[in-house]
């Protein structure tokens, strides 16, 4: 077998047998998540990605161990993005806290399989239309501008989005979750409950944002393993991380600036790349990648922090208005 075979069947044991122990100790059917459950559960996650870390450097070497490292932060630090959209989705829907984690699970476990085929049909582009690369260079600039820039007062609304929408068009859905199901009979004809919407808006949330995730580890890394395995490790981790921010997400009040430095940063290291590969090393080049993703996302959650923006809204959790 060759070394990439042998990593992609490390990679897919370790993730069944994750899966495994997440499901079977680690999670419970129907019951509440406390912070402490949540933080095994997120170290046990983050463990797992940085044992990966360490057989791919045994494995694959040194750059590109740096490289999946690289892009696990950048995805692990977008996920914290998507928290926050979740959060507003299960408050808009009502979703009582014993469906959360089986929601979020097959949500998340959907949103998996979508970015598989969308990882595949990049890379495959990419090979074959080089200049690609360029396009997502300059959507990642855009994209980082926009980041930044974006009036906080603009929130998601999930009962006006387009997701939503559709489903309403095409399925007959109920205005409640059904006692825990997802599809049940009345009067002889299917319908869908809210957890069922919750479902398919949380994989279509995650869709969106692999707009810009899954561009950007390939600023970072053109290496398909990287890609894969940075995603698939940084979406598997997001349910338990979801349990341990829900009530502090509200608090990274800065987390959306740094990830746009970073955004706008990998965009134009991509559209630059012909001119950097002349003057800096290709292991350089990843240190510093690297370092720029750790200084922006440390650096914007500690200014968080020690900062309050003014006009800031109330926590989520504490029920006020």
């Amino acid at each position: 077998m060759t070394t990439d075979q042998i990593t992609y069947l490390v990679f897919g044991i370790v993730l069944v047998l994750a899966l495994i122990f997440d499901l079977g100790l680690l999670s419970k059917k129907n019951q509440k998540v406390t912070i402490r459950q949540a933080l095994y559960q997120t170290f046990f996650w983050v463990g797992l990605a940085l044992a990966f870390f360490v057989f791919m450097w045994i494995e694959k070497g040194e750059r590109l161990a740096l490289e999946y490292l690289s892009g696990y932060l950048m995805e692990w630090s977008l996920s914290i993005d998507n928290i926050f959209v979740f959060i507003l989705i299960f408050s808009a829907f009502s979703v009582k806290e014993k469906y959360y984690g089986r929601v979020l699970l097959i949500g998340i476990l959907m949103a998996i399989v979508f970015r598989i085929i969308f990882i595949t049909v990049g890379v495959a582009l990419v090979e074959k239309f080089h200049w690609i690369l360029y396009i997502f260079g300059v959507f990642l600039v855009y994209t980082g501008y926009k980041m930044f820039t974006a009036n906080d007062d603009e929130e998601f609304d999930p009962h006006e989005s387009k997701v939503y929408r559709f489903l309403k068009k095409i399925m007959p859905l109920v205005s409640h979750d059904g006692n825990g199901r997802f599809r049940y009979l009345e009067n002889g004809k299917p319908v869908y409950t809210t957890l069922f919407v919750v479902v398919i808006m949380l994989s279509a949330i995650d869709l969106v944002f692999a707009l810009d995730s899954i561009p950007a580890v390939m600023g970072i890394s053109r290496d398909k393993l990287v890609i894969y395995t940075s995603n698939i490790f940084a979406v598997l981790g997001l349910r338990s991380l979801f349990f341990l921010l829900r009530g502090a997400v509200s608090k990274f009040d800065y987390l959306q600036q740094g990830i746009a430095i970073v955004l706008v940063f990998i965009g134009v290291k991509m559209l630059a790349e012909h001119w950097i590969n002349e003057w800096i090393a290709k292991e350089i080049q990843v240190f510093i990648s690297l370092g720029m993703i750790m200084v922006c996302i440390a650096g914007s959650i500690f200014y968080s922090i020690f900062m309050q923006k003014k006009g800031l809204p109330k926590d989520l959790n504490d029920g006020s208005v």
